[in-house]
């Protein structure tokens, strides 16, 4: 599932082919992820519409209309953009297609159909209908540590809790907890203050380091956990060995006693 950095990419990606230019047409081809519409109604709402913007909050992206209202563009584990102009260029799991005034053509691919799209007339109602919380990028330390005070669950749980920190999936979520010594299965709020900023101001800068990097994981530096994400691999210490567990329902990687417990 793609996280915050990830969509962030695709945001660029949207913003660069897709904004400020008319839609002469729209090709649905198979409707099944389009949610909340059909596909003839789709074609009807945005043919003749022009996207002037996007917002992304977490792992959602929002394509902005000329009309106020908003595309969700989630994408699932396999959605894809495709800019193109070329019918021999057309995806090959294209679902759906914005044909562009000058010729060009934006493809939403999905081989295996887990995107979910929607056509969205009041945002604010939406986001709030999903309970999708703050993105992680926004939110200030002081937020932060108000909503750590009093959790008895695991902090793994907490970081992947999308009601409080939109956009933080299992990957980042594990690198975080790596990068500052924290085992994810330690408890909320035991974590002392000063460890609890330090995984506010790591969370940012992984995401940060991943963004700028267009998220290519080969080119992340050599003490991340990406590095060595697997059983028996030896933390920065030469002593720990990467573990994995099952913690707040997630397939978990860290280095038992490189990470400390707080319980």
């Amino acid at each position: 599932m793609p996280e915050l950095p990830e969509v962030n990419t695709f945001q660029r990606y949207f913003n660069e082919t897709a904004l400020h230019k008319k839609m002469s047409s729209v090709v649905v081809h198979d409707d099944k992820i389009i949610r909340n519409v059909s596909g003839t109604a789709f074609i009807d709402l945005l043919t003749g519409r022009t996207f002037t913007g996007s917002y992304r909050r977490g792992k959602y992206l929002f394509g902005i209309l000329d009309n106020g209202h908003h595309l969700l563009l989630h994408f699932g584990m396999t959605g894809d953009l495709v800019y193109y102009s070329e019918k021999e260029d057309q995806p090959r799991h294209e679902r759906f297609a914005f044909h562009f005034e000058d010729g060009y053509i934006l493809g939403f691919d999905c081989p295996r159909k887990f995107a979910r799209i929607c056509y969205i007339e009041d945002l604010d109602q939406y986001l709030e209908k999903i309970k999708l919380g703050e993105d992680a990028q926004r939110i200030t330390e002081a937020y932060f540590l108000e909503k750590m005070k009093g959790k008895k669950g695991t902090v793994k749980g907490f970081l992947l809790n999308q009601s409080i920190l939109a956009g933080m999936g299992n990957l980042y979520v594990d690198e975080v907890c790596f990068q500052t010594k924290v085992h994810p299965a330690s408890v909320t709020s035991k974590i002392p203050k000063k460890k609890q900023k330090e995984m506010f101001q790591k969370m940012q800068e992984v995401l940060q380091y991943a963004i700028d990097k267009s998220v290519h994981y080969k080119n992340y530096p050599a003490d991340y956990l990406w590095q060595w994400r697997e059983d028996g691999a030896l933390a920065p210490d030469k002593k720990s060995k990467v573990e994995s567990s099952k913690i707040a329902g997630r397939t978990t990687y860290f280095a038992r006693g490189w990470q400390r417990y707080y319980l």
